[in-house]
């Protein structure tokens, strides 16, 4: 499903956060944001899933949806994860299909849930009560929440925030897989530069209100964006495999 986004604005109050904003995400692609901190990247996402009263128009497929019919098709993963409830894993996940669910769960609507516990390695986890969880394990089961009705979009605000690196990179080449298995459009914020060069098909960075650039990585990446967003010094090297990777050197002269 392609998710357009054309002309976006949105204030808060008086605050102008975000100023005609205008980019499209594909089927089959992760498009990530980034952007400094206070850029508006979560804002954006909020928008994009309707929770947002925003100026201008985000399209599905060339069509406007009210935020209750979204849900059919669209999965959004919040970034803070906190859940005072007292609810199992398995429980949790199966939340995420809950308008689809009737008067009780089917034997497919526990397959299902079961499914995606497998796909993240998170079974064991299933009988847990969610406040037992470490952070990160906390966001694999909303992700797993996010996963288990097979949206045609999904929505993702800071999915690694609490994982380490290794889980970092493991998660998000889980959700490039997926995205192109599934044939699902990934939108995501991300604020780990390197993992988003390595697995996003598209990156659009939002800077003082406003898309900076949009576009592969290999275009946006450079160091006279590193220096207009982030005010740090880089530099590219290439890994024994000969992959790129942008190296920070530190912050700009003040």
């Amino acid at each position: 499903m392609i998710v357009t986004v054309d002309n976006l604005s949105f204030c808060y109050g008086d605050a102008r956060i975000l100023e005609d904003l205008s980019f499209t995400a594909r089927p089959g692609e992760i498009t990530t944001i980034i952007g400094p901190n206070g850029a508006g990247k979560t804002t954006l996402l909020k928008c994009v899933a309707n929770l947002f009263k925003h100026d201008g128009e985000v399209k599905f497929d060339g069509k406007e949806f009210e935020r209750k019919d979204l849900f059919e098709f669209l999965s959004y993963m919040e970034q803070n994860t906190d859940l005072d409830v007292d609810l199992n894993v398995f429980e949790i996940v199966l939340l995420g299909m809950i308008q689809s669910l009737g008067f009780y769960v089917s034997d497919e609507d526990i397959e299902e849930v079961y499914k995606v516990l497998d796909l993240l390695e998170i079974r064991q986890f299933a009988d847990r009560k969610i406040g037992e969880l470490s952070g990160g394990q906390r966001q694999l089961v909303f992700i797993a929440q996010a996963l288990v009705k097979n949206p045609s979009v999904i929505i993702l605000d800071e999915p690694t925030s609490a994982l380490d690196l290794f889980h970092q990179y493991n998660l998000i080449s889980f959700m490039s897989r997926i995205t192109k298995e599934r044939g699902c459009t990934t939108l995501m914020t991300l604020h780990h530069l390197d993992v988003a060069y390595k697995y996003s098909d598209n990156l659009v960075i939002v800077n003082d209100h406003h898309i900076y650039s949009e576009g592969s990585p290999k275009e946006v990446f450079t160091q006279k964006m590193l220096r207009d967003v982030y005010r740090v010094r880089s530099t590219m090297m290439k890994d024994e495999d000969g992959d790129e990777h942008f190296i920070v050197l530190g912050p700009l002269e003040t």
